[in-house]
């Protein structure tokens, strides 16, 4: 299932323009507020039609400027989960299932009764939407949602009213739902965790545009520029003077570092995820680390995060953030602070 866009739309104040063709079954797509995803989305389902532009569904065309195509949301075959799941507040599960099935009669019922079992609705049948937990709800809009046989699945930020716990289990329970569905998936979300683990693909948006594409994983370990590695959760960055193929003077940390890799020579900043620096106690100074001088710190249940002093001597140089995990607590709490941070080179990130 391949899935082409190539559109344009104009809102006050904001422009989105968004091109993007991919095979994959899994898409997720990241940004923060404003960022012109759901409105991606929207134009995809058909609620939104675009000022200009293609949209392709595996060869099929559902909207084309040129050629005045733009088919109504209910023949596109296409499935849109809001994050209120949108579900008919006077109707059954049963009723809410059977709304937008194509079967009908004995086949109707027979497949009501199929999906029921699927998403464990068992029991819940004659139940009204209020009567359901969120995550009742859930599987019960996606429930109605494969009712209609769409060839691809849009979810819109569906777990972003939840709390920690119960967004995590709706993440698991809705991974596995869809295990088996053949057709295409793509996931909105400004938080970059849920989109990492959903996601085979991942499109990365910043002002109405794609600003990144590619592999889940390869992107989250090369982001390309500074805005995507933000996005993706890195929180150092320095501007980068390079000084030759093998060196590079971090100018807001205030340190050279040596890499035995090519420097990229069209580098402006460097980016270094939090939990990947190394400690060192003791010695002389290592190659590529930064002295290790906490001027603030922050304990959380699952890391302590501290704050360190850059090298440089502009006042206004923002401190590099060092969260360490748990399994580093023993041995800090045996030997104190360390002396030094040493930044791996293949941790470090070269953004253009």
């Amino acid at each position: 299932m391949a899935i082409n866009l190539d559109i344009r739309k104009k809102y006050p104040g904001f422009t989105l323009d968004v091109r993007f063709a991919t095979e994959s079954r899994r898409i997720g797509i990241l940004g923060g507020s404003g960022a012109g995803k759901s409105m991606t989305l929207r134009s995809v389902a058909g609620i939104h039609a675009p000022d200009e532009g293609r949209i392709l569904l595996d060869g099929r065309v559902l909207y084309d400027s040129a050629g005045r195509v733009d088919l109504k949301p209910q023949v596109r075959r296409v499935g849109y989960l809001f994050q209120n799941y949108a579900l008919f507040p006077n109707m059954t599960v049963r009723e809410n299932i059977m709304a937008g099935m194509k079967a009908r009669g004995n086949d109707k019922h027979a497949r009501a009764d199929e999906l029921i079992r699927k998403f464990r609705l068992e029991g819940l049948e004659d139940r009204l939407p209020s009567r359901l937990s969120g995550g009742q709800q859930q599987r019960t809009a996606l429930a109605r949602i494969l009712a209609s046989e769409p060839d691809a699945i849009l979810l819109d930020e569906p777990f972003s009213a939840l709390d920690g716990y119960l967004r995590d289990q709706m993440q698991r329970e809705l991974m596995a739902t869809l295990a088996d569905y053949p057709g295409t998936v793509i996931m909105v979300s400004h938080d970059r965790d849920e989109i990492y683990r959903f996601s085979e693909e991942i499109l990365i948006m910043s002002g109405g545009k794609i600003i990144r594409q590619g592999p889940t994983r390869e992107v989250f370990a090369n982001p390309g520029s500074r805005d995507a590695a933000a996005l993706t959760g890195c929180k150092n960055f320095s501007r980068a003077e390079r000084l030759d193929d093998h060196h590079v003077r971090a100018l807001d940390w205030g340190v050279d570092l040596t890499f035995r890799q090519v420097v990229p020579k069209e580098v402006k900043d460097l980016g270094f995820r939090a939990h990947e620096f190394l400690p060192v106690w003791g010695g002389e100074r290592p190659d590529n680390a930064v002295r290790c001088r906490v001027v603030s710190e922050a304990m959380l249940q699952f890391e302590h995060n501290y704050y360190i002093a850059p090298e440089t001597e502009e006042p206004a140089a923002e401190p590099l953030s060092w969260f360490a995990q748990r399994e580093r607590w023993a041995e800090l709490a045996e030997k104190g602070m360390p002396d030094y941070l040493i930044l791996p080179e293949e941790a470090v990130m070269f953004l253009g």
